[in-house]
């Protein structure tokens, strides 16, 4: 959903002109004036240099990061550090343009400021603008919203429809599905004719978007493309090969003419991991400092409410499978872990993860700690010891981690996490799938960025309690 429109082009640019201009502008005056009205400019001839090379530099690595379209399937924080790689870039420039031309009254304090209003003012539009277009997206602005067809109502398509419908933002809204094979309504919506309809659906639904989930039979994908630019729509096929997880990077690639998809692993560098591991420490430490009044609180009230230790210490499998105590403040009844088997059939998630809502095992203080998940508080301690990170997939038990099909095992590639992404998105009430999925993509697409971003959402997810049992 590249968007490559002229109008937006220009809008974008204008934009990031005025704001380039003022980022240079007001750190300038206020250094030499210290007001807003210019008297009396120093050095203007090598400032004004320096200055237009920066911009204009700037402005040509911004167009490199794709940044003056609306790419919807692109979050923030991603856009985020195209412009913070886009403003470093361009700024590491200027500063060999000032040591090169031996500009030596060129002030530090200006071009720090200027550095800094840039990486605020060009972020902060970009992330209001697509807050604001993802809004009318949601609301269903009809100029916004791309009706879609879908060719095939297999498992691909379905497994498409299920994407679409989790990121509304995209705007993508499903009108049907064609399919030889079958009829009627396939995951609540309409299979609207067979493939040699496609001319038809196209008028009548306004079809602006075909996405192909039958790329094996070729012949039927060569009449949906022939029949799709005779009538200028837009065509996207889904790879048969999209259902293999093995890899955690997928690219597309030609030799000549021919295109090819590549599957490759993308793997954490050193020093992202060294990063992250900082991470970790410094703020599971201040977090054991921070929050002990609230630890002593919860273990009176755990003393109080029922006999037992205050911690519950299981085993559970970190990286690459390594087992570890992990702990957490007990919030159920003593030995409750041995009616855990009699309870097995009751477990409302599929797969090998073992959940209930209405346990019985859980006592009333216990039931208030998992509601806003104070129960988990103790796995700082974890997080500071090496076994888990903040961020990352939920540590399965060993018996759980026994029933894991081959692709389930990428989770353990990692350290686990006190929060991940599908906490955040849902927490108990998704499936097991879903957990997996999700898993995954954290893995396949880390950043700091990415981490800070889970750990900001899971606060409100805390306090909305949603799923938490």
């Amino acid at each position: 959903m590249l968007q490559e429109r002229k109008k937006v082009h220009i809008a974008y640019l204008l934009v990031d002109i005025l704001l380039i201009g003022l980022s240079f502008y007001v750190p300038y005056v206020l250094r030499y004036n210290h007001n807003l009205i210019p008297r009396n400019l120093i050095s203007l001839r090598e400032y004004g240099m320096v200055f237009a090379l920066w911009g204009i530099t700037l402005i040509f690595t911004l167009n490199n990061y794709h940044l003056y379209a609306t790419d919807r399937t692109l979050t923030i924080p991603a856009e985020i550090w195209r412009v913070v790689k886009a403003v470093f870039y361009a700024s590491t420039l200027a500063v060999l343009t000032v040591f090169g031309l031996k500009i030596g009254d060129f002030s530090r304090l200006v071009f720090g400021a200027s550095a800094a209003l840039l990486l605020i003012s060009l972020s902060s539009w970009r992330a209001l603008k697509r807050l604001w277009i993802r809004s009318l997206i949601i609301r269903g602005n009809p100029n916004l919203n791309v009706n879609v067809l879908i060719v095939g109502a297999g498992k691909s398509g379905q497994a498409l429809v299920d994407e679409i419908e989790d990121n509304p933002y995209l705007g993508l809204k499903v009108i049907g599905f064609l399919d030889d094979n079958k009829t009627g309504k396939v995951s609540g919506f309409s299979i609207l004719g067979k493939i040699s309809d496609l001319d038809e659906v196209i008028r009548r639904h306004f079809i602006e978007e075909i996405y192909v989930t039958i790329p094996s039979e070729r012949q039927k994908v060569s009449e949906v493309l022939f029949h799709a630019k005779r009538l200028g729509r837009t065509v996207r096929i889904v790879a048969d090969t999209f259902n293999y997880p093995y890899f955690s990077r997928v690219g597309v690639d030609y030799i000549e003419f021919t295109p090819l998809i590549t599957y490759h692993e993308k793997g954490l560098h050193a020093s992202e991991q060294f990063i992250k591991r900082f991470m970790d420490i410094a703020f599971s430490a201040a977090g054991l400092i921070l929050l002990s009044p609230v630890f002593l609180v919860i273990i009176l009230a755990i003393k109080l409410n029922s006999p037992g230790q205050v911690f519950y210490i299981s085993k559970r499998c970190g990286k690459k499978s390594k087992v570890f105590n992990f702990y957490k403040f007990r919030s159920m009844y003593k030995d409750a872990d041995k009616h855990k088997e009699s309870l097995r059939h009751k477990s409302e998630v599929k797969g090998p993860i073992f959940k209930i809502k209405e346990d019985p095992r859980i006592t009333s203080v216990g039931s208030f700690l998992r509601k806003y998940s104070l129960d988990e508080l103790p796995q700082l301690i974890n997080v500071f010891k090496g076994d888990m990170s903040l961020v990352g997939p939920r540590p399965p038990t060993p018996d759980e981690v026994e029933k894991y099909d081959l692709w389930h095992m990428r989770r353990l590639e990692i350290r686990p996490g006190i929060t991940c992404l599908w906490q955040v998105r849902g927490r108990s009430d998704l499936s097991f799938y879903k957990w997996v999925k999700w898993d995954l993509w954290y893995i396949d697409n880390w950043s700091v960025g990415l981490d800070l971003q889970i750990l900001f959402w899971t606060i409100p997810a805390v306090f909305k309690s949603k799923g938490a049992y």
